[in-house]
């Protein structure tokens, strides 16, 4: 049976929770402006409560998630900050931060269960991080090692995919083998508005609402592909109405409200796995600093842009929110910060060591016997090694 149309659209505006000054939305108040030039980011906020939605009103998630999301957002933070200045020290070969994203980023690693899997992009580290790999692990790839750095099978975390949206069809390939196994299993994958205009981003949606797969696709709308604007992407109505046209329900919401964030993509990930089939989301929110460290984002965006997405800050509005109503106090706080310094620090540690490696161990992995060509490849590399560098270990 083919799906109702009207069930596949999302909402007029962005679910949101708690606005931008950490207060929790009410029915009475008006809702967040869909644009993203700065006269509408300082606009009045946020869908009301009781709007409509493809899942159902929205509410406040437990005041225990939203006290772990901060901690988890203030270290992402702090990762976010540790990591570019890495870069600039020279330990790092590129870092594209999340500073700005953290909601997301903490989101998506918080609603998924164990046996779950996450399909990252290159600016996910930090999701990364949240889902439970070693910071240091998390870099490892950014840092020029010929490995990514973490055991994809026990952290059920792909590797961090720099080519736009190329991991989206292995998501869904993962979604539905393990739904062909009868697992009771949940894959989320990221991608930023960017990888919406990349045709794997199609092919992955069509091949999951065919195959009714169980993965939730969360489109990071940051606003900008490095320095096209969305406006030049797309003229869709929004980036949550492209599921429609393959059969696939879509939801907008506040990318900078954590609250919101753990209601909608908990409700996306519940619905995928109690066979409801592939679900887009799509969050709205701001990426602070550069593409990357090589970037120059001066030269397509203005500072009254960035100001304006400043004060809609994820951590701000939810310490805001939490410390109004007396569940997080300055004890805590200290805490949090305390702790996302200590990783801060063991970060800086584990990349303080110079990186040494046998050249030779390129040839080790490409086949279990190696070929002819290998060897004389890996002969040819040990000669010039002996007269050029001193020699290699093997």
């Amino acid at each position: 049976m083919r799906p109702d149309p009207e069930g596949l659209l999302p909402a007029t505006e962005p679910v949101t929770l708690i606005d931008s000054d950490g207060a929790p939305v009410t029915p009475a108040r008006a809702a967040v402006p869909s644009e993203t030039s700065p006269a509408d980011v300082v606009g009045p906020e946020t869908q009301a409560l009781d709007a409509p939605a493809p899942h159902g009103c929205r509410q406040l998630p437990p005041t225990h998630d939203l006290v772990a999301a901060l901690g988890a957002m203030i270290a992402a933070r702090r990762f976010n900050d540790q990591a570019y200045a890495l870069v600039r020290q020279g330990r790092l070969a590129v870092y594209p931060s999340s500073h700005g994203q953290e909601a997301c980023q903490v989101a998506a690693a918080h609603v998924l269960s164990d046996g779950d899997w996450l399909f990252p992009t290159y600016r996910d580290t930090a999701a990364v991080v949240a889902r439970g790999v070693d910071p240091g692990q998390a870099l490892t790839l950014l840092s020029g090692e010929w490995h990514h750095g973490w055991d994809v099978a026990a952290h059920r975390v792909a590797p961090l995919t720099t080519p736009l949206a190329t991991q989206l069809p292995h998501a869904v390939g993962v979604a539905h083998a393990a739904r062909l196994r009868g697992e009771d299993t949940v894959v989320l994958a990221l991608c930023g508005d960017g990888g919406t205009s990349e045709g794997d981003f199609h092919e992955a949606l069509n091949f999951a609402a065919v195959l009714h797969a169980p993965v939730v696709f969360l489109v990071q709308n940051n606003t900008f592909a490095i320095s096209v604007p969305l406006s030049r992407q797309t003229a869709a109505p929004s980036l949550a109405h492209k599921g429609a046209g393959y059969g696939i329900p879509g939801e907008r919401v506040d990318g900078n409200d954590v609250a919101a964030l753990l209601s909608v993509l908990g409700a996306a990930v519940g619905a995928a796995r109690t066979g409801d089939g592939p679900q887009l989301v799509e969050a709205h929110t701001y990426r602070m600093q550069a593409h990357t460290n090589a970037d120059d984002a001066t030269r397509y965006r203005d500072d009254d842009e960035v100001a304006a997405w400043s004060r809609r800050d994820p951590i701000d509005r939810l310490r805001t929110f939490l410390t109004g109503r007396g569940d997080v106090d300055e004890a805590r706080l200290s805490t949090f910060a305390d702790d996302a310094e200590r990783m801060a620090a063991r970060l800086r540690e584990e990349l303080a060591t110079d990186l040494r490696h046998d050249p030779s161990e390129l040839f080790e992995y490409v086949y279990a016997t190696p070929t002819p060509q290998l060897r004389e490849q890996l002969a040819m590399l040990r000669d010039e090694a002996e007269r050029d560098l001193g020699g290699v270990s093997r």
